[in-house]
């Protein structure tokens, strides 16, 4: 990960912004609940050309199709509700995740919907291009910067992290 620090002035303070360069090959998850694998299987074909040149990463049974599917090797994690969620959330927030395309189910209640949750607010979070349909997958993968380097902007999360914490009543 290359992070860069660059001023900016504004009114009378500094604020200091830090980017992060996303590189031409990115490492892309994959994640699909199970009403929605199939989809994500179609959509992955439609898109071969484009996926093979990036690294895969994805959760459980996902990543045994998107394997055989497109026949070249997948990082595969823990099934969703086993962790797999929670490890993608983890490598997103370690900056070892540059996309992800999620195809959620919104239909059906999760029984690690906590989990869902918590990985698209890390996605959000960390300020990574997300997709949860086809149509928003489809403009991601057509983006110009997905056969570039990106520059994106890691929010500044220090005053969240220095804030004085107050202790509960007794």
């Amino acid at each position: 990960m290359v992070l860069k620090k660059m001023g900016s002035y504004a009114a009378t303070s500094i604020t200091m912004v830090t980017t992060k360069i996303l590189k031409k090959s990115k490492r892309i998850a994959l994640v699909a609940h199970d009403h929605k694998k199939a989809d994500l299987v179609d959509w992955v074909k439609f898109n071969e050309a484009k996926l093979i040149t990036h690294d895969l990463y994805a959760t459980g049974t996902t990543g045994k199709l998107i394997e055989e599917t497109l026949g070249v090797p997948v990082k595969r994690l823990l099934s969703g509700p086993l962790g797999g969620d929670q490890q993608i959330g983890s490598m997103i927030a370690e900056g070892d995740i540059d996309v992800m395309i999620f195809f959620w189910d919104p239909m059906h209640a999760q029984p690690h919907d906590s989990d869902v949750k918590a990985l698209l607010r890390v996605g959000v979070a960390w300020n990574i291009p997300m997709a949860c349909d086809r149509a928003t997958a489809d403009f991601i993968m057509t983006s110009p910067y997905m056969d570039s380097e990106y520059e994106t902007i890691i929010p500044d999360y220090s005053e969240y992290l220095t804030r004085p914490i107050e202790d509960e009543p007794a």
